[in-house]
């Protein structure tokens, strides 16, 4: 009976990563009709070239350091495994360390692959919009930030898949006694933890480091050319302009791919962590068995699903051609939540119908709840970010009297819209948790929400892509009409990236809590006690983490720009002719003052949250690292919220103004906005972003370390208590 419920595992597995490589081969179809798309207009080519090698350029220099990280961990992960004393202990060892190098390989990848993609796409919309009009520019556009979306997924699910079988059946999860099974089981979803280390790890450094890339690019473009010299956005006299368009690709394409790598892999680790422990206290009879195997692959072949419904939403959108790019972008996104309803509705009775615990039913309206807390997060930001509605257009009206009034407004703005956003996270929780009846509700949810992450990822992704057309358009000097049509696909850009933080946002918090869920169960501790010192000490120490984090990465920014100014200003000082259009500003050089800062200044807030956790662990205890990753979720999340909404409702209140709106460009509300969408510009695109990861990687870093501590927790009461 055994051997057959392990036949349809496999099966079942199969027919996950199977839909997870028809992800991967459909973005490789794109990649390939992208460059199928010939441009021959020189001077498109000629800017697009300079992107695309300063982007390649950083990210070579970006991958060398991080392999040295990798290889250091990887071998840490190793040689803590051969210790006589922590012999056993899971989520160490020399299979951790090689699932640790393919999950940092997979994340780095992905990312990689979506830049190549959008960095051949950013030229092709341009030519695209000068040919052929809107609807083609946007398919393009689209086609490139696809690309990224079906790797991500494609990758991450397959990668983990494939890693979780291997290590299942090596442990002798095809033998049919339930105490060997059970214990495959639990091997097998510790080992892959280190899969998700490596994710996390990568997209922290993608993250950060390619976020102080196009910030201090961004920054030092906009205070300099904008509000000094008077010129428009993306004019090619501006050296900094190509640093800002690189900055795009390294930041909001590869760095976000990693990102949502990671979160996508940390949902669905946690998933099945929390499956395995689920329904069962002690090792399951054969009898149960079917029931625990189920729980714990079911996420697996949700998220296969998903991959398929990412395929079908991005079908959709290139099957026609559409002249409203909101509607299609928002069509594709509702296409693939609707078809994971049905989807999981129907796997949901087929893995759950008659389990003796959980009804099927609760299952998929986890999953539901997961679905539907994302779009709601995703309208938050909306609201509180687009210029369509009351809170940017205050901003506008604040920014009357000067920029002091315009900080303060997006500051209000940003901080209050923690309110909705909190409590809609609330009733999710809840919701998923009452209706499975577990804290495995709480993880369905997460990997519910995460399912369309290959179409949120391509609409998220398509922004950056409609942004560096316009800056190629602008710096080709073609036709107004051409310049237009880039500046609407990026006008619906940034609510789509809007859109796509808040979806992280509420991913990270899902995510993390099912962590921490997971952290709870592989410690066997059964409660978290606030009333001991360490617990305390630990709360207060996470609440802290995240602002220092963040002031590391902002003052990093600050200093980047600050000398990304000097070098603009210097070159215009020495050659008045960059400003008359008779010579060529050096770009490479703003390149390289941002790969140099971002590259130099990456590394402290990456070990602050790799070792964090391991110093709190050793020195307090599992209560108080408990405590920390507490303290530390819900810091970071308040943070991540209110910087990214604050920066989103400056950037459009800027261009409400650029629209028209109270005196225009060059106006002195203008130069307002112009100060505040700078100040927001870290807050959204570096340090808000990285709290996300900042919060996961501290929970996956302490789910691996925990079944160490509880076998050195004991020496550690000895050595502390003399």
């Amino acid at each position: 009976m055994q051997i057959e419920q392990f036949h349809v595992t496999t099966i079942l597995l199969g027919v996950a990563a199977f839909s997870a490589l028809i992800a991967l081969l459909y973005a490789q179809v794109l990649r390939h009709k992208i460059n199928k798309i010939t441009v021959e207009h020189e001077r498109i080519n000629e800017i697009s070239s300079y992107i695309r090698s300063g982007a390649m350029a950083f990210m070579k220099r970006q991958y060398r350091i991080i392999a040295i990280f990798a290889i250091i961990v990887g071998a840490i992960l190793a040689l803590v495994g051969l210790i006589p004393s922590l012999e056993g202990a899971e989520g160490v060892g020399w299979r951790s360390s090689i699932t640790f190098v393919v999950g940092a390989s997979f994340s780095g990848l992905a990312g990689l692959i979506g830049m190549l993609a959008a960095t051949k796409s950013n030229a092709r919309t341009t030519d695209s919009a000068r040919k052929y009009g809107m609807p083609e520019a946007l398919r393009v556009a689209f086609t490139g930030g696809s690309v990224l979306g079906l790797t991500v997924v494609g990758l991450g699910l397959f990668g983990l898949i494939a890693l979780f079988y291997i290590f299942y059946v090596a442990y002798g999860g095809w033998q049919s006694d339930p105490n060997i099974q059970f214990r495959a089981l639990s091997h097998a979803i510790h080992i892959v933890t280190g899969y998700g280390l490596g994710a996390s790890m990568i997209a922290l450094f993608g993250r950060v480091g390619g976020g102080i890339f196009t910030k201090a690019a961004d920054v030092g473009a906009d205070l300099v050319g904008k509000v000094e010299s008077g010129i428009p956005e993306d004019d090619p006299r501006n050296p900094a302009v190509i640093a800002d368009n690189v900055g795009d690709n390294v930041g909001d394409i590869a760095g976000m791919g990693s990102d949502l790598t990671e979160s996508y892999v940390g949902s669905i680790i946690s998933a099945l962590t929390l499956g395995l422990y689920a329904f069962v206290v002690a090792v399951p009879s054969a009898a149960d068995f079917n029931s625990v195997i189920g729980t714990v692959i079911f996420p697996l072949v949700i998220s296969g699903l998903g991959a398929l419904s990412a395929v079908f939403a991005v079908f959709l959108v290139r099957a026609r051609h559409w002249g409203h790019p909101q509607l299609a972008l928002n069509l594709s996104t509702y296409f693939a939540v609707g078809f994971m309803l049905i989807g999981s509705f129907f796997l949901s009775l087929l893995f759950f119908k008659g389990h003796a615990q959980a009804s099927w039913i609760g299952i998929w309206l986890a999953i539901v709840i997961g679905l539907s807390v994302g779009i709601g997060l995703g309208l938050i930001a909306e609201y509180y970010t687009s210029g369509a509605h009351k809170h940017v257009k205050e901003i506008v009206r604040q920014s009357r009297t000067g920029s002091a009034t315009n900080i303060i407004a997006g500051f209000s703005v940003g901080m209050q819209s923690t309110f909705l956003t909190v409590l809609l996270l609330c009733l999710g929780i809840v919701l998923s948790y009452l209706f499975v009846g577990d804290m495995y509700g709480i993880a369905l949810a997460s990997v519910g929400m995460l399912s369309t992450a290959g179409i949120t990822i391509a609409v998220d992704a398509y922004g950056p892509i409609a942004d560096n057309a316009g800056g190629i358009a602008e710096m080709s000097k073609l036709d107004s009409s051409v310049r237009n049509i880039t500046d609407h696909l990026d006008a619906v850009g940034n609510t789509t990236a809007a859109i796509g933080k808040g979806f992280c946002i509420g991913s990270a918090a899902l995510t993390s809590i099912g962590l921490f869920f997971a952290f709870e169960k592989a410690s066997g501790i059964t409660e978290i006690d606030i009333l001991q010192p360490g617990t305390v000490i630990g709360i207060f120490i996470g609440a802290m983490l995240p602002f220092l984090f963040t002031s590391l990465v902002i003052k990093s920014v600050g200093k980047a720009a600050n000398t990304m100014i000097e070098e603009v200003r210097n070159q215009y000082r020495n050659d008045p002719g960059i400003m008359k259009g008779e010579s060529l500003p050096d770009y490479a050089k703003c390149v390289d003052i941002s790969t140099k800062a971002a590259l130099r200044e990456m590394v402290i807030p990456a070990l602050i949250a790799i070792l964090s956790p391991v110093i709190a662990g050793v020195l307090l205890g599992v209560q108080g690292l408990g405590g920390l990753l507490m303290g530390g979720l819900v810091s970071a999340i308040m943070l991540a919220v209110f910087m990214a909404n604050s920066g989103g409702a400056w950037d459009n209140a800027k261009k409400l103004v650029e629209e028209g709106q109270e005196g225009g460009k060059g106006s002195e509300v203008h130069k307002a906005t112009v100060t505040g969408d700078t100040v927001g510009d870290p807050f959204k695109d570096t340090a808000g972003p990285s709290m996300d990861i900042l919060i996961k990687l501290m929970s996956i870093v302490s789910l691996i370390l925990v079944p160490v501590l509880v076998k050195i927790e004991p020496l550690l009461d000895f050595l502390f208590s003399r």
